[in-house]
């Protein structure tokens, strides 16, 4: 079973900024995409940011320019830097892993709490 924990979570006022990990216990190397989604309660849980295999990346409309996802493949560590945060903002984020092969599976962290108030 592959551990994901999410970490960087916090209260932030609006405009502020903070990053997000998420440590993997398996290499994430070979990992076909990693990802973040937000969900708030009584809503879908959202996409918010994925990065591929190949390091491509793919941002919802309502984070672009704000958010950046980078990956870490030594430190098996994905990150979310989101800048000029809004109230909208406010969310359980969870990482999200997916290999296809060495062996297959998807995995979810337990979430971390982003509240974006002042």
């Amino acid at each position: 079973q592959v551990q994901l924990v999410e970490s960087g979570g916090g209260l932030v006022q609006p405009g502020g900024s903070l990053r997000l990990s998420c440590a993997a216990s398996r290499s994430i190397a070979s990992a076909t995409v990693m990802a973040w989604y937000r969900q708030d309660p009584g809503k879908q849980r959202e996409l918010v940011a994925y990065i591929t295999y190949g390091g491509n990346t793919n941002y919802a409309d309502s984070v672009k320019g704000r958010f950046t996802i980078s990956r870490d493949n030594a430190k098996n560590t994905v990150y979310l830097q989101m800048n000029n945060l809004k109230p909208e903002d406010t969310a359980v984020y969870y990482c999200n892993a997916r290999w296809v092969a060495g062996p297959s599976g998807e995995y979810w962290g337990q979430g971390t709490q982003v509240t974006v108030s002042s």
